[in-house]
């Protein structure tokens, strides 16, 4: 960075760091001079199903109007998730790029310079990320050992300066969820409670959007990229009260859901044998991840509501697991980069069945 101009810069983004995303098929293959076509790539959640072909025929046939600007507020969208969730589209509101519009938008709102966002960990790490990025100052909480979300330690943290607590069911990375009775705990704090349910379709228990009809600091954070498979597509929404739907439509900027990802996501809704045969893929590989990494590694899986599931390499480091996976074409998440979470622990998205088997495979080799 030129030093001519580095004191122009905003000084509460100099200290954020930056978001670690899992690596490309491409990067692998050009790192550790692989076959891209042979390699498995599961380290970013995505649906290994892809989009259903109702998807890929409303892409195609909306590619025409790629010329024009798309709907401001994505009201097609709209409508269609008032059908999925049964919530008025007046609780509903549609952003891209995912899941990460929305957050951002959410610390648009509610955080100034010196607030602070209050965030058990390990998890999701974009809430901290965004939330600085606002001069907000994220809190840590950790979990507990098992993962869960400790309500005591959250309400010991929360002061007259937090603003938002982000709580993300099922977690990533670690595939649990909050109960509904500590969301109703949390709810009487003096601030917004966000819920990000972007795996929620996968999950065992059921989502508590239903909350959200009863308090007005309660919401529900969704996405297309995961058991709908539109990761490429890049579209989040929200199920929330409407004076906060109101406020996110006047803070994220206008025409940020493309017409071929509005008219991808329509028809992914309409497509309810699709996503049910990815609900069910991912239940069944997990539930033989688990039993087999259990019965045939040293490892430990921990159980997930998830399409993905970590496991302790321990007393090997993540960093091995990850470089002996990859070398054998399977590439997982290093959970290195979340707080909380030590330095021996991979996650690993549910695939085919002939790709959980590899995975299985493959880590037995690794001692």
């Amino acid at each position: 960075m030129s030093p001519k101009y580095q004191n122009l810069m905003n000084k509460s983004v100099e200290s954020v760091p930056e978001y670690v995303p899992g690596k490309s098929t491409a990067q692998v293959a050009a790192e550790y001079g692989l076959n891209p076509k042979k390699i498995i790539k599961l380290n970013s959640n995505e649906n290994p199903l892809g989009p259903s072909k109702k998807v890929q025929k409303a892409i195609r046939k909306s590619a025409a109007a790629a010329s024009l600007y798309p709907i401001a507020d994505a009201s097609n969208l709209r409508y269609s998730l008032s059908n999925y969730t049964g919530f008025p589209k007046e609780n509903i509101m549609a952003a891209g790029p995912g899941m990460d519009s929305i957050i951002d938008g959410m610390n648009k709102i509610f955080v100034a310079p010196g607030d602070e966002v209050v965030i058990p960990v390990p998890t999701f790490t974009y809430y901290g990320i965004s939330a600085a990025g606002m001069g907000g100052v994220p809190v840590n909480v950790m979990r507990e050992a098992d993962y869960s979300v400790s309500v005591a330690k959250i309400k010991e943290a929360v002061t007259d300066k937090t603003k938002i607590i982000y709580v993300c069911t099922p977690n990533n990375p670690t595939g649990n969820v909050i109960t509904e009775a500590e969301v109703r705990e949390l709810a009487q704090l003096n601030c917004i409670l966000f819920l990000d349910e972007a795996y929620v379709e996968f999950s065992d228990a059921e989502s508590l959007m239903k909350l959200v009809r009863e308090y007005d600091n309660i919401v529900i954070g969704r996405t297309f990229s995961k058991a709908f498979g539109l990761a490429g597509m890049r579209i989040g929404y929200v199920i929330a009260p409407e004076w906060i739907v109101q406020k996110l439509l006047s803070v994220i900027p206008p025409f940020s859901v493309s017409t071929l990802s509005e008219a991808a996501a329509v028809a992914a809704l309409s497509d309810k044998k699709h996503l049910e045969k990815s609900i069910e893929l991912a239940k069944e590989g997990r539930q033989f991840l688990m039993e087999k990494i259990s019965a045939q590694t040293p490892y430990k899986a921990y159980p997930s509501n998830g399409n993905f599931m970590i496991v302790d390499v321990s007393p090997k480091t993540s960093k091995e697991a990850v470089d002996f996976l990859l070398k054998n074409e399977i590439i997982v998440r290093s959970c290195d980069s979340f707080e909380g979470i030590g330095k021996s622990t991979v996650r690993i998205t549910i695939g085919t069945q002939k790709m959980n088997k590899r995975v299985v495979e493959v880590l037995k080799k690794f001692k």
